[in-house]
Parts: C-alpha cells; sequence; structure tokens
C-alpha cells in the first residue's frame, strides 16, 4: 500500500469516529462538518479507486 493510499484511509477512519463522537455528543454542527469531511474522503478514494471498505474494517 503507497503512502497515499494508508494516509487516505487513516483520515478515514479518523473521521468516521469523529463522526461517530459528534453524534454521541448531540453536536450537530460539528456531526454536519465531519460527514461533508468524510463525502469529500469518500470522493478522493473513489477517484483514485481506493477501496473504502478497507478503512472501516481495519
Amino acid at each position: 500500500m503507497d503512502a497515499f493510499t494508508a494516509g487516505l484511509l487513516q483520515r478515514i477512519r479518523t473521521t468516521e469516529s469523529d463522526l461517530t463522537k459528534a453524534r454521541e455528543t448531540g453536536d450537530d454542527f460539528l456531526a454536519d462538518v465531519e460527514q461533508s469531511e468524510l463525502d469529500d474522503l469518500h470522493r478522493l478514494a473513489a477517484e483514485h479507486g481506493v477501496q473504502i471498505s478497507t478503512a472501516t474494517n481495519a
């Protein structure tokens, strides 16, 4: 796995975790920000052929 892919997958894992925390604490604004970031990361992964399922299962 190259550095770009590894970094992208790590950012996805971190953002998913941050999104979960924001939702659990009821911070709707932060949840919206994290969801937007996650959407952008998924788009970037798709554009570069990165399998995102490995990010959520790792």
